[in-house]
């Protein structure tokens, strides 16, 4: 795969992932009465880790993404779709308005739900 090939893969992808992570944010948002707290944000997150850890665990068993789909999927998709930096961002928001338990939940929920994602996707497939 040419670096090009790669680069446009990327982009489109990307395009397509925050697209993905703009409504559906934006949805779970709507959807909860909990104000401050990014709830949309953690959604995205959890669930771009399953997705990563399911991908990755079905490219490890059965080596059924090719470079160029793995690349689109893995590093496009879900690196648009996933949003640590709006993670890290919110967190450092709920911290400067003195919502430290807000922000200390935020950080625990979403490395750990995260993780624990991730491995689920790759166990599932793993067996």
């Amino acid at each position: 795969m040419s670096t090009l090939t790669a680069i446009l893969l990327v982009g489109i992808g990307g395009a397509l992932g925050s697209i993905g992570r703009y409504l559906l944010g934006g949805w779970v948002h709507a959807l909860t009465p909990f104000g401050t707290f990014p709830l949309g944000t953690l959604v995205v997150n959890v669930l771009g880790c399953l997705i990563i850890g399911v991908l990755g665990g079905i490219n490890d068993v059965r080596q059924a993404l090719g470079p160029e789909l793995r690349v689109f999927l893995m590093i496009g998709v879900l690196g648009g779709f996933t949003t640590f930096s709006s993670f890290a961002y919110e967190t450092l928001a709920l911290a400067r308005d003195a919502e430290m338990g807000r922000a200390l939940v935020n950080v625990a929920a979403q490395v750990l739900l995260g993780l624990g994602a991730a491995w689920i996707g790759y166990s599932l497939v793993r067996g």
